[in-house]
């Protein structure tokens, strides 16, 4: 699920990072001197542009040695606007224990330079991608339930990737990994064609306001990359609670030419077992809200 779980249907702001962050580095006299001000008085430009760029290298160093990056595209790949909103939140001990234990192990940067195996990545598993997954807690629970099935986990949010590293490690799963960046770059870059089980999308921002709508993932263009990737007969599985996001995903997966309703009657299907009811969803079914399941199958 996406960080913004849908349910809320308002993507929230970036958010200053707390001073105790692991990525927030502490000021000091020169960081606090290069702002514009009386504070920079002074300040000879060599000394300022030294500080500038030592905070440069902060942001863009990772969080934790040896963990998720920050920017792992880095500028090597061209800038379009995106569909995520990336959220900068407190890191707990303990996620911040499993993202440095086990991201080596069970962790993969998106920087769009490899292509990978993903029989060798899940020792001959077939894999399906889950684009958006929140906290980790229904991937955990569908990998437990499906142990043949490998899962690629993406999201940004890094307290969520170290949530659900954690939830891995404790319950013994072995058929998840966890994937840091932008999954239109993880499609296009990154997989083979006809390499992918099956895709899901759970709750994705629904950028309600019109002039966002440009922003949403489930568009053609999107779906054009999908059906490259998926192989025939895979099913692309979406769930969302935000009304027109969800007459605008039916539309535009019935046009498609390259993927078939699989309700007989066309329309919405009923949630499948497999996809657990999460703890934000029960508040928002409880709220009154409709959430609204499509299956797609590639042609």
């Amino acid at each position: 699920m996406n960080p913004s779980e849908g349910l809320s249907a308002n993507p929230s702001e970036d958010s200053p990072e707390s001073p105790a962050s692991p990525s927030a580095p502490a000021p000091d006299a020169v960081s606090a001197a290069t702002a514009d001000g009386p504070a920079a008085a002074g300040i000879p430009d060599e000394l300022r542009a030294a500080s500038f760029e030592r905070q440069r290298r902060l942001r863009q160093e990772p969080r934790f040695p040896g963990g998720p990056a920050i920017d792992p595209a880095g500028s090597h790949h061209e800038r379009r606007i995106r569909s995520f909103q990336p959220r900068r939140s407190r890191v707990t001990p303990g996620q911040q224990d499993a993202l440095l234990r086990l991201w080596p192990k069970w962790g993969l940067d998106i920087d769009g330079r490899r292509v990978l195996d993903l029989p060798e990545l899940f020792d001959g598993l077939p894999a399906v991608l889950e684009i958006g997954f929140g906290m980790g807690e229904a991937t955990a629970q569908m990998a437990a339930e499906d142990p043949g099935t490998g899962i690629l986990a993406v999201d940004v949010h890094t307290p969520g990737q170290g949530n659900l590293l954690g939830l891995a490690d404790r319950n013994g799963l072995t058929n998840i990994r966890v994937a840091n960046g932008d999954a239109i770059i993880l499609l296009r870059e990154m997989l083979k064609p006809d390499s992918l089980d099956g895709l899901r999308v759970y709750f994705p921002d629904p950028w309600p306001k019109k002039r966002h709508h440009k922003r949403r993932l489930i568009q053609p263009e999107f779906l054009d990359l999908v059906a490259q990737r998926l192989k025939p007969g895979a099913v692309v599985h979406c769930a969302t609670d935000w009304e027109p996001y969800a007459e605008q995903m039916l539309e535009v997966l019935t046009a498609h030419p390259l993927f078939e309703n699989t309700q007989a009657g066309g329309g919405y299907a009923p949630r499948p077992a497999f996809r657990p009811l999460t703890r934000f969803e029960g508040q928002g079914l409880d709220k009154g809200h409709v959430v609204h399941d499509l299956l797609f199958a590639r042609r």
